[in-house]
């Protein structure tokens, strides 16, 4: 069967586990899921430079995926989205992307829990390109890296406080996971603020299954000719 293409473009089997876990549900709508681990990628994505040098080698992954259905780029900065759209004619959806398209359906004000301070810029470039400033409420980051997401209880606890903080200082009522590391810590970060909390994983391939049901992409071709 044609199968919807998960990738971590960082080379973190850990990241993908947590990646594979948090969107196993979904496997139940029938639509087979298969997650990959950028193997040439840094171990975490923590700068744009880190980001954009895994382009190339995530689109060379992508295209030797023969029974592919449709793709998902699985980390928070989108690397690489727009370059793959060129590349393939299938589904093709960025964690990043999906994340605030639902948190907006969820909420009037989301914020967003990022990794480090270095992270926010790159998100604020992405949101000013999306033009969804005016539901923005702000952009805080744990001060972990990556790798430090491993730590389940350590990185929970600072994500509560961190979603408190968007909660209670910045008004938002939606909460975004800033980076697919996080992913295992989604229902206890939500049951502790009290909020609504995307996980972008989640939202992704969610949204990538939709449109290999519908049958649709971003180079669906009319046939009308209107």
């Amino acid at each position: 069967m044609k199968t919807l293409i998960v990738i971590n473009p960082n080379s973190s089997q850990i990241v993908t586990k947590g990646i594979d876990a948090a969107i196993d549900p979904l496997r139940a709508l029938g639509t087979p899921i298969r997650c990959l681990t950028l193997a040439d990628g840094p171990p975490g994505i923590e700068s744009q430079r880190q980001a954009d040098l895994t382009i190339a080698p995530m689109l060379e992954l992508a295209a030797a995926q023969k029974d592919a259905a449709g793709y998902v780029i699985a980390c928070f900065g989108d690397p690489g989205l727009h370059a793959l759209r060129d590349q393939t004619s299938l589904p093709t959806v960025g964690i990043q992307e999906a994340s605030v398209m639902t948190a907006l359906t969820l909420g009037q004000k989301f914020g967003v829990i990022a990794i480090l301070p270095s992270s926010i810029p790159r998100h604020l470039r992405a949101f000013g390109s999306m033009g969804v400033l005016d539901r923005f409420a702000g952009d805080r980051a744990l001060g972990l890296g990556v790798a430090d997401l491993a730590d389940s209880q350590k990185s929970l606890a600072a994500m509560i406080a961190t979603g408190k903080r968007l909660r209670d200082e910045d008004g938002a009522d939606v909460l975004i996971m800033g980076c697919a590391g996080m992913a295992n810590n989604c229902i206890p970060l939500q049951q502790a603020v009290g909020l609504p909390v995307v996980e972008p994983s989640q939202a992704a391939v969610s949204m990538a299954l939709g449109q290999i049901t519908l049958g649709i992409s971003h180079k669906t071709q009319r046939t009308d000719h209107a």
